[in-house]
């Protein structure tokens, strides 16, 4: 007969070994990144079975979601601790930032979950997705007692500042990881915090007008984008056959991970050999570059804003390209949040293209917001390469939460109430007007 405590033994031994599996997933995945790490690396480095590990976590998908819950389940109780113990209208954002940052493989691993749960089909994207709706609320409450003891201007909308407060800070989460010395995830947030106290599109009344047309600053930068691999352009029927492959491996690449696509797999989703695959894209590495340059390709055709006659202008109509992609391009947002977030270990062959892209993304923005000061449209308060950073990262911030989220996130929408009050419209007095 099974006695009470030799059940209770077997339990505290199951429990046991679960938190070995999650101690040694957890390690694996900072120090070889989560593609990179098999079930079999854990099971060895838990000293476990292979069969054994699976009795606890039928995949790997379900291992790295425990072990992010777990940093979460923390994070969430010390969330709310400090936000208890703070004086009235104090934001704690900051100190949760410096708190994951001194984490070891938080960052790491909470970009890894979030692209790879971002498939409706994920074990976790539920899980992530209720992870929104909480942190959400969580930080609308500190908002709201900011604002009621006017730490935060009173005409601000705590509900769309909580969202593109959050979707920031996940956006800066991942640039610090590809830009370490020019992104610092707490010293972002303290800064953006402060701008609260003041009112929508508040500008100092001592600030110089503009007074000629927009656009006199200058002309308007280019933003770079990958260039696409050489290869033979060949006849139609070879364009044709090598579009199917980069439009299916997109997919691929955008549902399972760069990682866990194969070229077999794409090949069969394309209907053809993986000997012809292999005779239009030499390696997969080629595929994954064709795929990046069609995916910006796309995306910068999209943004573009014909005719845009200063940096306020065309700054001011990226929510209307932004539109157009979650309408019509939703694809391209999915493969870049799943890349984006996968390819933060070294290792990966994304890796460079994505510390490049995001570079020249913050120098581009950098560069027109500055033209946009020169002109007037950016308060003289607001620091152009600060706007630059959180641009971007808001922007992707809010990309992944829509893929969570379709129905409760507008990116169009967060944009144009962000820019609306970053770049507040000014009356300019025609530079051809004569004098009075």
């Amino acid at each position: 007969m099974t006695t009470t405590a030799s059940m209770g033994t077997r339990h505290a031994r199951a429990a046991a070994t679960r938190e070995r599996i999650l101690s040694a997933a957890h390690e694996l995945f900072v120090a070889n990144g989560y593609r990179s790490t098999s079930l079999r690396d854990i099971a060895a480095a838990a000293s476990v079975s292979h069969p054994g590990l699976l009795g606890h976590f039928s995949s790997k998908d379900e291992l790295l979601a425990e072990v992010v819950a777990e940093l979460e389940s923390e994070n969430e109780a010390f969330f709310s601790a400090i936000a208890a113990a703070s004086e009235p209208g104090d934001l704690v954002f900051a100190a949760l930032a410096e708190r994951n940052a001194r984490t070891e493989g938080y960052l790491e691993l909470f970009a890894a979950l979030t692209g790879e749960a971002s498939a409706p089909g994920h074990p976790a994207h539920e899980r992530m997705r209720e992870r929104y709706c909480r942190l959400r609320s969580l930080s609308s409450d500190v908002l709201e007692d900011a604002k009621y003891h006017g730490v935060i201007a009173a005409d601000r909308d705590v509900d769309g500042e909580t969202v593109r407060h959050t979707a920031g800070w996940d956006g800066l989460q991942l640039l610090s990881q590809y830009l370490p010395d020019r992104v610092d995830v707490v010293e972002m947030l303290e800064e953006r915090e402060s701008l609260w106290a003041s009112p929508l599109g508040w500008r100092d009344p001592d600030d110089e007008q503009p007074a000629g047309s927009a656009g006199a600053a200058g002309p308007l930068p280019e933003l770079p984008i990958a260039a696409a691999p050489e290869i033979d352009p060949g006849y139609a029927v070879g364009r044709r056959r090598r579009a199917q492959i980069v439009a299916d491996a997109t997919h691929l690449f955008a549902r399972d991970g760069y990682g866990d696509t194969s070229l077999q797999d794409i090949a069969t989703a394309v209907g053809v050999s993986k000997s012809t695959l292999l005779h239009h894209y030499a390696s997969k590495e080629l595929l994954l570059s064709a795929v990046l340059a069609e995916r910006d390709s796309a995306i910068n055709e999209n943004q573009a804003i014909t005719g845009a006659a200063s940096a306020g202008e065309l700054l001011r109509g990226i929510p209307d390209g932004a539109a157009l992609n979650a309408r019509e391009e939703p694809g391209l947002i999915e493969v870049y949040a799943v890349l984006s977030c996968e390819a933060v270990p070294a290792a990966h062959p994304a890796h460079a293209y994505f510390e490049t892209r995001f570079a020249n993304t913050i120098d581009y923005f950098t560069a027109l917001f500055r033209l946009a000061q020169i002109d007037g449209d950016l308060p003289a308060h607001r620091d152009p390469a600060h706007e630059a950073v959180w641009l971007v990262a808001m922007w992707d911030g809010l990309q992944y939460q829509w893929l969570y989220d379709r129905d409760a996130v507008d990116i169009a929408a967060h944009l144009r109430a962000h820019l609306d009050d970053v770049l507040p419209r000014v009356e300019r007095e025609s530079a051809l007007t004569p004098p009075r």
